[in-house]
């Protein structure tokens, strides 16, 4: 099942749904071991199934990758990838909040796609938080991919710094300083500084009442956008960074299906 050479261990992982077989893997980043959670669901045939690259926000043990939503997300028909980026979960290196660990999103992708179970016509990514950039970095590098889709996701790490005082600390730690000293630092991180590259059709989900990552963030992508027919938004005013269960499930098959429907030669974007 796990024919892939990129993969350097797997190991059967407790799966809480009998039709989806979870590993925990380990795989190479720029030389460094990082580990992550693939979820593969039972074939009926040999039919190949679509891919799901999986991109978790958060650093460190906070936002960390959970089983419930990798099965969740696997259900809909998809091998999910979920990487914990480096530095985590006995992995090598050390995180830098969408730096050089965006490589750990861009070879989880190789691993995705080197899946013989994966139909390669059919790979899509999905950002949450501060996994937005990251899918967003993921897609820039990876034009083939049928859809990318970023939920309550930054758009711009300055805009970042200056709304979450409480993140500044670990902002200044990770990406060497403030804004005004390390410009560079923050704009590589930053999705609305490379707009002009994207061409894989992208949904953007984002709660207005976000106090984590605002609506900003995705008003801004999406004004830069624009002009490409590329993206599609779905804004809930009543709702925050997370959402209530119900609807979170309820989006959450939503946007599946938006991702299975994607064409992207010609890009068909439905409202929701």
């Amino acid at each position: 099942m796990l024919d892939s050479s990129l993969i350097t261990h797997a190991q059967r992982y407790p799966s809480p749904h009998p039709q989806i077989t979870l590993f925990r893997i380990s795989y190479k980043s720029e030389g460094l071991t990082v580990k992550g959670l693939l979820a593969i669901p039972k074939r009926s045939g040999k039919e190949r199934l679509p891919g799901f690259l999986y991109l978790r926000g958060g650093i460190k043990k906070v936002g960390m990758v959970r089983v419930p939503r990798i099965i969740q997300l696997a259900s809909q028909g998809f091998v999910v990838m979920a990487p914990f980026y480096r530095g985590n979960e006995g992995g090598e290196g050390r995180e830098d909040f969408c730096g050089e660990d965006r490589q750990d999103a861009f070879h989880a992708f190789e691993v995705l796609r080197s899946l013989s179970i994966v139909d390669h016509d059919q790979l899509h990514i999905f950002g949450f938080s501060r996994g937005g950039p990251m899918a967003f970095f993921t897609a820039l590098q990876y034009p083939e991919a049928r859809s990318v889709v970023i939920w309550g996701g930054v758009s711009d790490m300055a805009l970042t710094y200056e709304e979450r005082i409480d993140l500044r600390k670990m902002m200044k730690r990770v990406i060497g300083g403030t804004p005004a000293k390390v410009p560079e630092g923050y704009r590589t991180r930053s999705p609305v500084h490379y707009c002009e590259g994207l061409t894989v059709p992208l949904l953007l989900i984002h709660g207005c009442m976000d106090e984590n990552v605002s609506i900003t963030h995705s008003l801004m992508l999406k004004e830069c956008l624009d002009s490409k027919s590329l993206v599609e938004t779905w804004f809930y005013p009543q709702y925050t960074h997370h959402f209530p269960p119900q609807e979170n499930r309820k989006i959450t098959f939503a946007f599946c299906e938006w991702m299975k429907t994607r064409n992207k030669e010609k890009p068909e974007l439905s409202p929701l």
